[in-house]
Parts: structure tokens; C-alpha cells; sequence
């Protein structure tokens, strides 16, 4: 019952780091429940500390693997860290598929690490339409680094950039088009690239292109700029992730030192804003689907009673109404 939950005592609880709370809230917010308002007003006030990194890039490059490894060296830096891990769903269940926590059992048992899968419930874009209601979760539970893992869909990930601060782009030699394919869209949002399984023969040549892309998309730009830095790494031997969290360091300093975060956080309100005010819009626009009013000037409109935009205009003023 929507009645029985106690509000202020779940937020506490995760506010002094119960597990068992974080993966409540998560929980109701990820299920859309009645209450998620209330849930978002009771946390907003503890938020705005955790640093969001989004890690995207092609299926295969090992994604998983180096959001592990990233763990492991934050946790020695000290550092509190929740994980994302966006999956694609089940169309059957609507349930994540890929099960990134199995996949990160070395941490389960560390108090300084919180790992969710979340599924995208045929959400485009990489992720969750609730990713950022689940961010503000974990960042109102004390986390110092929230890692957003995303699906590996190649181009549709570019709505990681609307989360985070720091958006990470992997890649890994043998990829074949991979870079080509990133081309378009993936590419164009990193803040830091990472050549993953670097041992690999081939990651000369991915280095290489990476190159050329940055030098040709930097004579576009005037003023100050944020050069991306190219780092290799071979995740599963741990090897280049300090100069991975070094990057992420970095980067965020530099958009300290140009404002460039509170830029960033002010879209990123913004665009979940408008999302919440389309969704409600949405749930207004079935309800009139279901009173038989959409399907009225839809009739009207086949039989040119009235052309589709001002059909449009009577079913706007009916929600303003």
C-alpha cells in the first residue's frame, strides 16, 4: 500500500548507507510508484555531491569489465561507489537481461559499493527512463562516484551525456567498423576514450584513428576546450585504470575551472524536467484515448472535418481545459 510506506525513515536509512533502503527506493522508483514525487523531494535536498561517470560504447569492447576495474580503484582511492548497470530487457518480463551484478561478485560483499541492474524497458537511448531518478538515489545515500554502465547499442547511446559529468567512450581493437559506426553519434560525447584489451594486435591503428578524429573535430572549435585523452587499458588484467580514474580526474577539475559542471547539471535539470512533463502529458493524453475523445478527432479528421493540427490544438485545449 502506497499509504504504508514510511517516507522519511527509508530515506534516513539510506542516507546512513543501509543497503537495504538504497535498493528500496531504487526499487520504487524503477517501478514508477505512486509516490516517486515525494520520493524526489525528500532526496533533492541531500543531492549534488556524487560525481556521475557514464561508460558507453559498441557491445564487445568489454564495458563490464573496466566499470569492475574502476571499482576496484576508486574503492582504494577511499572513494563510496554505486553502479548503474543499464541492461536490455526481457520482452517478456520486462526484466534486465544481462545481470551485470553476477558479472561483479568481487565486490557484493564490499559496505562501500552498491551495484543495481536496471532494465530499459524498450527505453531508447542506452537507458532507463528511470537512470535519473536512480542517480539521485545513490547520490543522496552518500556515494562519491556513481559509474553508469550502459547497454552497448552502439549509436543510440547518446543519452548518456544528458546524465553524466564525465561520459567515458570504450573501444578495443578488432572492432572491425567499430569506430565508423560510432562515427555518427557515440564518439562525439566523449569526454575521455579508452582503448580496452590494448594487447590485443590492432590497438596501434585504433589509437591512431582515434587521433586523426579528435584533430579533425578540434579545428570546429574556438575558445577553450577540453582535449580528450586517449588511454589504454586491458581491464581484465587491471592494467591502465589508474590512468583511467586519473583522466576522470582531471576532467573534472577542468570543468570545475570552467563552469563548465554547473553547465552541465543545468541541462541535465532541465532535460529531466521536460521528460517528467512529457510523461504526465502522455498519462493525460490516455486518459483522453480512453474517454473516446482521440479517437473522435480522429474520425473527424478522415473525414476532413478537420485537418490533423487543428485536431491537435482541440485535444491541447482539452488538457489545459
Amino acid at each position: 500500500m502506497a499509504g504504508a510506506l514510511d517516507l522519511d525513515d527509508l530515506v534516513g536509512r539510506a542516507r546512513d548507507g543501509q543497503p537495504r533502503a538504497v535498493a528500496r527506493l531504487l526499487s520504487l522508483v524503477e517501478d514508477a510508484h505512486p509516490r516517486v514525487a515525494e520520493i524526489a523531494r525528500a532526496l533533492t535536498p541531500h543531492t549534488g555531491r556524487a560525481r556521475v561517470v557514464g561508460l558507453t560504447g559498441p557491445p564487445g569492447v568489454g564495458k563490464s569489465t573496466s566499470t569492475s576495474a574502476l571499482l576496484t580503484a576508486l574503492r582504494a582511492e577511499g572513494k563510496r561507489v554505486g553502479v548503474l548497470a543499464i541492461d536490455p530487457s526481457s520482452p517478456f518480463s520486462g526484466g534486465a537481461l544481462l545481470g551485470d551484478r553476477i558479472r561483479m561478485t568481487e565486490h557484493a560483499t564490499d559496505p562501500g559499493v552498491f551495484i543495481r541492474s536496471m532494465a530499459t524497458r524498450g527505453h531508447l537511448g542506452g537507458l532507463s527512463w528511470a537512470t535519473p531518478q536512480a542517480v539521485r538515489v545513490l547520490d543522496a545515500a552518500g556515494f562519491d562516484v556513481v559509474l553508469i554502465e550502459t547497454v552497448g547499442v552502439g549509436q543510440s547511446e547518446v543519452d548518456v551525456v544528458k546524465l553524466a559529468d564525465t561520459t567515458v567512450v570504450l573501444l578495443a581493437p578488432g572492432m572491425g567498423d567499430g569506430i565508423q559506426a560510432a562515427k555518427a553519434g557515440v564518439l562525439e560525447i566523449a569526454d575521455v576514450f579508452v582503448v580496452n584489451k590494448a594487447d590485443r594486435e590492432g590497438a596501434d591503428a585504433t589509437v591512431h584513428d582515434l587521433k586523426q578524429m579528435i584533430s579533425l573535430a578540434r579545428r570546429e572549435i574556438r575558445g577553450a576546450s577540453w582535449r580528450q585523452p586517449i588511454v589504454r587499458t586491458v581491464a581484465a588484467k587491471g592494467e591502465g585504470i589508474d590512468e583511467v580514474v586519473a583522466a576522470l580526474a582531471a576532467h573534472h577539475d577542468w570543468l570545475v575551472a570552467h563552469d563548465e559542471l554547473a553547465r552541465r547539471r543545468i541541462a541535465r535539470a532541465r532535460d529531466e524536467v521536460e521528460a517528467i512533463a512529457m510523461r504526465r502529458l502522455r498519462a493525460e493524453l490516455t486518459d483522453l484515448r480512453g474517454g473516446g475523445r482521440l479517437a473522435g478527432v480522429a474520425e473527424r479528421v478522415v473525414a476532413r472535418e478537420l485537418d490533423p493540427f487543428a485536431a491537435a490544438d482541440e485535444l491541447i485545449a482539452d488538457l489545459r481545459g
